[in-house]
């Protein structure tokens, strides 16, 4: 979402035609989907089975996947009643099927649980099956729980949904089952996506059939959409999953959707298990959720979370980069990011606003640099070919709002540049502490080494930046130079990217 005084007269960005921003409330560009109330062709409520043999990623450019926990990572598992847990050192301790092993070892690439699915996967998979709520490190291997979660829980002879995963954005549910269907592949569990597609595809949902699929991975309006059309059947639910938790239960971003289409279960089935998974949760969201899960389900659920302190991951070297003006942050990205970075791996840039994706974009463009920009105003299809050439590779520096600020996961992004920093829209005086955590997780994912620069130019810039570090009790390194080349080749190096 943005702040729509600024940007809703923003155009998109150099690929698209004029799109009208929706009204919203929030910095964090990912409410593009009209409410689930409102019928509107072409949008939340169009045919979601979108081709992901078109998007699907090509795994010759992947490296490996195996997880390296962080460092020094303290996670804390707070239990409920007297149910028994063992923590599980391999996979073959959990009691999953063979076909699952098989997916997990072959299809994955994984030779052991990491540290949070040691802890996580025996309160999921043990009977009685809790509600949990779950904060680890960004790049831990959280996906690989609750798709591991889901997948063990369903029926494959039951033609019915019986999982369901909500997600803040189309990326980010195209990502979780891109996942679930290389874990689930030597199993016959079936599947279907619940997000906007593109209007070429649009289907009225009245004319769609019941949904059968085992899997539902969607967008909180879409799914309300097939709830509400008595498309999506909620009596045989045994697992329901919020990814991003925190912002799909923050006033600010997905609540209202997330406690209706929870309401929708409880009415058909109360026994349905819940987990909330996420990299922060502020404390009103977490006594929120703590009260909704509790109050809803009636029932007790686990917890497992670590040290705020601990949350920033060691293995991303961050830098302050003092700029004099908002040209010489351009200049940065140009001489600096383009020349330099290029050697390293991919480059995510963050901006505030569409206008600024966009003022930089084409900026970059007229100085000869090929660059790609995603936003919440393009079409979809746009945004599914920007994620796509990315993901394969094709293209090296993407531009985004915080569209891909949580849970995107992109192996090869070693660098990420802060062009703004995140600020609340309440308060843009004040730090986006979780916006600037997951932005920065986007890169070292899964323990590798990344790099983040945050470009400042003013008072503003630098009095946020401070608060940033009190918060996490971190002191960033201070870059020499915004115009050295010598000093961004110093600091890749204590990165251990050069």
């Amino acid at each position: 979402m943005e702040d729509t005084n600024t940007a809703a007269t923003d155009g998109a960005s150099a690929v698209t035609t004029e799109v009208k921003p929706l009204q919203i409330k929030s910095w964090a560009d990912v409410a593009d989907e009209p409410d689930p109330e409102q019928e509107q062709p072409g949008s939340s409520d169009e045919k979601s089975d979108v081709q992901l043999d078109s998007l699907a990623i090509d795994e010759s450019k992947r490296v490996n996947n195996n997880l390296t926990d962080p460092d020094d990572s303290s996670i804390k598992a707070v239990t409920s009643g007297d149910t028994p847990y063992t923590s599980a050192k391999k996979f073959e301790d959990l009691n999953l099927s063979p076909d699952l092993l098989k997916g997990l070892y072959t299809e994955m690439n994984f030779e052991r649980p990491s540290k949070i699915q040691t802890i996580s996967l025996p309160m999921i998979l043990t009977p009685p099956y809790k509600n949990l709520i779950a904060q680890a490190h960004n790049g831990s291997g959280k996906t690989t729980c609750f798709v591991l979660g889901m997948l063990s829980r369903v029926d494959p002879k039951l033609k019915a949904p019986q999982a369901l995963c909500i997600c803040p954005t189309r990326e980010l549910a195209i990502q979780n089952l891109e996942v679930l269907l290389r874990m689930g592949k030597y199993t016959e569990i079936t599947s279907e996506l619940a997000i906007p597609a593109d209007s070429a595809n649009y289907i009225p949902i009245q004319k769609r059939p019941p949904i059968t699929a085992q899997v539902i991975i969607g967008t909180p309006s879409t799914i309300n959409k097939w709830i509400l059309a008595k498309k999506l059947g909620m009596s045989q639910m045994k697992i329901l999953v919020f990814d991003e938790a925190d912002h799909m239960l923050a006033e600010s971003g997905f609540r209202d959707d997330s406690v209706k289409i929870m309401k929708a279960i409880v009415r058909c089935n109360s026994n349905c298990q819940v987990l909330l998974f996420s990299a922060t949760f502020d404390d009103a969201v977490r006594t929120f959720v703590s009260k909704i899960v509790k109050d809803l389900f009636v029932s007790d659920y686990n917890e497992m979370f670590v040290k705020k302190e601990e949350l920033s991951l060691e293995s991303v070297k961050q830098y302050k980069v003092q700029c004099p003006d908002e040209l010489s942050k351009i200049m940065v990205i140009k001489d600096k990011i383009f020349e330099i970075g290029e050697k390293v791996g991919q480059t995510i840039i963050f901006v505030r606003l569409r206008s600024s994706a966009t003022m930089l974009h084409q900026a970059l463009v007229n100085y000869g640099y090929e660059v790609t920009t995603i936003q919440g105003a393009l079409k979809q299809e746009d945004r599914d070919r920007i994620i796509k050439e990315f993901k394969d590779g094709l293209t090296q520096v993407l531009i985004s709002t915080d569209l891909l600020a949580r849970g995107f996961d992109q192996s090869q992004v070693n660098l990420v540049v802060n062009f703004d920093l995140p600020v609340r829209y309440d308060k843009p005086s004040e730090p986006d502490y979780e916006v600037y955590l997951h932005r920065v997780g986007r890169a070292g994912r899964f323990g590798r080494k990344g790099a983040v620069f945050n470009l400042l130019c003013d008072d503003r810039d630098n009095m946020i930046m401070d608060k940033i570090e009190k918060n996490f009790n971190t002191q960033i390194a201070q870059l020499g130079s915004w115009n050295s080349s010598e000093d961004f080749v110093d600091a890749l190096k204590k990165a251990g990217l050069l």
